[in-house]
């Protein structure tokens, strides 16, 4: 299996365009040791020329020119996308599919939520039926298998996460299984198995015993710690209060992860406020002393 990271950044990828605080001001003036970020996605295969798309970011286009693998170029008009898989409804990561439009039908796998959220309150799907139309394909909350056609030797596993829903969403103040899950991504040949929550908000019971199964997992770097924007006057919500469990801290991602043995562990949709960041800080060299990565845009894994 392979999986190649398009985007590692959170909403509005690093630096975002109107921000000035110490991370992003730092990078445009080349005073940080540091990468540019565009919003989080993955795409995932097994042959390296039918891809699953795990989301689609605002950055879609820049990604996808970025990596000659997925446009195979057999046809006038071709791609190596055969279908996508949205794992909640932020704009940050379904914006992508008006990018998409010119082509074939978009075969989209998302929970019914995530597809009520996308016909109501941003109606991305009823923008598109008079481009290239959206096939829907829903899929569990309960962490039960399903294939997707086209993508040959993987199985997917997807679960419910506590989480909240889009701030456009109908039902934003009244969550609901579906808003946001988290997926393992199995090859079914080898065994090998990478588990992908890019927006985790708790660690459930269901999600350690996932994070514990699996190869590898790409989880969510979101903040270093929980007041960061409010500590940088940035906003008045905390990590935890917008679905985010930060990185340090008792019950942080660190303390978690230093619980699963025997897996490769990487951080990703990092906002352009988080330290790590920075690759000479001191919660950078924290990261690496637990083992723990921090993913980048072109990051490509072999499993």
């Amino acid at each position: 299996m392979k999986i190649r990271v398009l985007g590692s950044g959170a909403g509005g990828g690093f630096p975002q365009w109107n921000c000035n605080c110490h991370n992003c001001h730092r990078l445009r003036h080349k005073q940080m040791n540091g990468k540019a970020r565009t919003q989080s996605s993955i795409a995932v295969s097994t042959d390296n020329r039918n891809w699953l798309l795990f989301n689609t970011s605002p950055d879609i286009r820049q990604q996808l020119e970025a990596f000659p693998a997925i446009q195979p170029q057999e046809g006038v008009r071709d791609t190596g996308i055969k279908a996508i898989m949205l794992i909640d409804s932020q704009i940050d990561h379904t914006t992508g599919m008006l990018m998409l439009r010119e082509g074939k039908p978009l075969d989209v796998y998302c929970t019914d939520m995530v597809k009520q959220d996308l016909t109501t309150g941003f109606p991305l799907f009823t923008m598109l039926k008079d481009y290239c139309t959206v096939n829907h394909h829903p899929i569990p909350c309960d962490g039960s298998s399903f294939t997707v056609p086209g993508i040959d030797d993987l199985r997917f596993y997807t679960h419910a996460l506590k989480s909240k829903a889009p701030p456009y969403s109908p039902h934003r103040h009244d969550p609901h299984e579906g808003d946001n899950v988290g997926v393992i991504i199995e090859q079914i040949s080898t065994g090998k198995k990478l588990y992908y929550s890019p927006g985790l908000g708790e660690i459930e019971p269901h999600v350690m015993q996932a994070m514990q199964e699996v190869d590898c997992l790409m989880v969510d770097g979101t903040f270093w710690t929980d007041d960061e924007m409010v500590s940088q006057h940035i906003s008045h919500k905390k990590a935890r209060e917008i679905g985010h469990l930060p990185q340090s801290g008792p019950g942080g991602m660190i303390e978690v992860l230093n619980q699963v043995e025997n897996t490769r562990k990487i951080l990703i949709h990092i906002n352009n406020t988080n330290p790590i960041l920075d690759e000479d800080s001191e919660q950078r060299k924290t990261l690496d002393a637990a083992g723990i990565e921090v993913s980048y845009d072109g990051l490509e894994i072999d499993l």
